[in-house]
């Protein structure tokens, strides 16, 4: 503790006495205990009380004439040296104010869970099991919103800024250009040279052409495509909403009276639906281009020939499934994404984790979506 130079009269002295009650101790706080005075050391304090060996102490701080920080860090020491003796501690002869201050420092701490007390597997399993229920009926009714924002977008109610839209078209659109080209091409590389080796057996090399043809438009260019851009733009709208909540910036646009579902949402998801088709179409093209490579380089057809068959393929019905899913996937990617993010919490550790879980939502309803039209087109017969 800090002590004051020259002589300190009695009101400027922190004294503790003990006082022994039945199987516990009482400890008397009095005169002045705060920075500047000279106070009693809690190092001895705690030598004396542990020396009586009590069941429970008591703190009376009615003798006080004064307190700061200084009272507070002591009975701290005192708390913190009888919690790993067993020893109960009662603050209520304390000041109200240092009872508050108190509480408030050790509120987070709470008390160290017992042996054993570890939930079951099946409890931890009920507990997953709950929170993706509710993680589920909260994303429906984000679902909900989202399609009232999209009505009033409809008869030109919604409000957002147009250079938002145009800045979230931008990085969805012309900034993917680059890891969508990458990724179809090997996609369609390894598509052709997988047909080819067992095609070969048979001797229907050409027919590689119609397998990379039929499959990068019906599925690969919309879920590769879909796959790119949860990781990529989905993400990103994770964390740039998540870190909106932790700054409290959405709670200020709700407050300025601009719905965060028009204001937010709204731009990122038209940016996708917008997007999504055209970087479908452009990786259907480059998938088909990787197969022809493998075709041409490895089986030993002549390109003319092998488009020929590509073209042979390429039906209208198998373009127009890869696009509209690619427009469902978009509007999923959009909404997990931004659902993530404005249901974040607010830390750092937060955002990551909104991230993270935006990505893989994202792409567990893009599988599951795509197996649903895989049925659907089945019973169809497309």
């Amino acid at each position: 503790m800090l002590a004051g130079s020259g002589t300190k009269t009695p009101e400027a002295q922190g004294i503790a006495r003990l006082q022994r009650i039945d199987a516990g101790v009482v400890v008397l706080f009095s005169g002045a205990w705060r920075v500047g005075a000279t106070t009693m050391p809690t190092d001895s304090l705690i030598e004396q009380i542990v020396a009586q060996r009590p069941a429970a102490v008591a703190l009376d701080g009615t003798g006080l004439s004064s307190w700061d920080s200084v009272l507070l860090l002591c009975v701290r020491e005192i708390e913190e040296a009888c919690k790993g003796r067993g020893i109960r501690i009662n603050r209520d002869g304390l000041p109200a104010g240092a009872r508050a201050l108190l509480s408030l420092a050790t509120k987070d701490h709470g008390p160290a869970a017992p042996h054993g007390a570890e939930p079951s597997f099946l409890e931890r399993l009920g507990l997953v099991a709950q929170a993706v229920i509710r993680s589920g009926g909260d994303f429906i009714g984000f679902i909900g919103e989202a399609m009232i924002a999209s009505a009033k977008l409809a008869v030109g109610r919604a409000r957002f800024r147009a250079s938002d839209l145009f800045l979230v078209v931008q990085d969805s659109g012309a900034h993917a250009l680059g890891i969508v080209s990458l990724i179809a091409v090997l996609i369609g590389l390894i598509m052709a040279f997988v047909g080819a080796v067992q095609l070969r057996q048979f001797g229907a090399e050409i027919y590689v052409a119609n397998v990379v043809a039929i499959a990068t438009l019906r599925e690969m260019g919309a879920v590769m495509t879909a796959v790119i851009m949860a990781g990529r733009t989905g993400a990103a709208f994770a964390a740039e909403l998540g870190t909106m909540q932790v700054n409290e910036e959405i709670d200020a646009l709700a407050t300025l009276g601009f719905q965060p579902m028009e204001f937010l949402v709204l731009p990122r998801m038209l940016a996708l639906i917008l997007m999504m088709p055209l970087l479908c179409l452009y990786a259907d093209v480059l998938g088909i281009f990787g197969g022809g490579l493998i075709g041409v380089n490895m089986l030993g057809l002549p390109w003319v020939e092998y488009w020929n068959q590509t073209r042979s393929a390429m039906t209208m019905n198998n373009l127009v499934i890869g696009l509209v899913k690619s427009v469902v996937f978009g509007i999923v990617i959009a909404l997990s994404g931004c659902f993530r993010g404005m249901t974040s919490g607010r830390s750092a550790a937060s955002v990551g984790q909104a991230t993270t879980s935006a990505v893989v939502m994202s792409i567990v309803l893009i599988v599951t979506i795509d197996g649903v039209f895989a049925v659907i087109l089945d019973l169809l017969g497309r």
